[in-house]
């Protein structure tokens, strides 16, 4: 669908390395505008009204594989909640290869990946947890994320590899809210992989009427 920006209920630019989120009402559309090319975009999912109802990778890739589906996410996937409902639906993508299986950095992980010198490197844990922190929500409420514009290709003998993203400059992915939905976001910060061409760039999130 053809969208124009000066119609945009909501147009953001978001910095390298932070955090973003928005609430969105069922039937908006939310536009994540990969802008320089080969960022990597963490992003959760929770029921707005009850946020103990959040996204979950496995309903999602569960019922993706039910339907013949890949274990990544382009567009027409719908991801689910831990309750199996439709969260949001992507309706339009220009990189045709999302993940949900890699989950986000964060300093422990990149201590075990990297070593001890990036331990104190940002991550995007600490991104999800200043934002969780604004809806009075925690740690625990840290779940499996989406890696929109991340290419996680899994070999045939179950190994995750990070390669090289494969989104062009002014690329994007545009997601349907099927209820009211809280949208938590990391910029990923990441540097010791090449998920963000180890250079994280900014992105511009957008957010229209139905």
């Amino acid at each position: 669908m053809e969208h124009h920006f000066d119609a945009a209920i909501l147009d953001v630019v978001v910095p390298a390395r932070a955090p973003f989120s928005a609430t969105l009402k069922a039937g908006q559309v939310l536009r994540i505008i990969d802008l320089e090319g080969q960022q990597a975009v963490d992003a959760l999912f929770y029921n707005a009204a009850d946020p103990g109802e959040r996204y979950s990778a496995q309903d999602t890739l569960a019922a993706q594989a039910r339907a013949g589906g890949r274990y990544d996410l382009s567009a027409g996937s719908v991801l689910r909640s831990n309750e199996g409902r439709a969260m949001a639906t992507i309706v339009a993508d220009t990189c045709g290869f999302h993940d949900t299986s890699a989950g986000a950095c964060s300093c422990e992980s990149n201590t075990v990946r990297f070593g001890y010198a990036t331990r104190f490197m940002h991550a995007c844990r600490e991104n999800f947890l200043t934002a969780l922190a604004k809806y009075g929500m925690d740690k625990r409420d840290l779940v499996s994320n989406v890696n929109f514009f991340m290419n996680v290709p899994i070999r045939p003998d179950g190994e995750l590899t990070v390669d090289d993203g494969v989104s062009a400059p002014g690329g994007y992915v545009e997601l349907r809210a099927e209820m009211d939905l809280l949208v938590l976001i990391s910029n990923c910060p990441q540097v010791n992989n090449p998920c963000n061409g180890f250079r994280p760039t900014p992105i511009r999130c957008v957010v229209w009427e139905p």
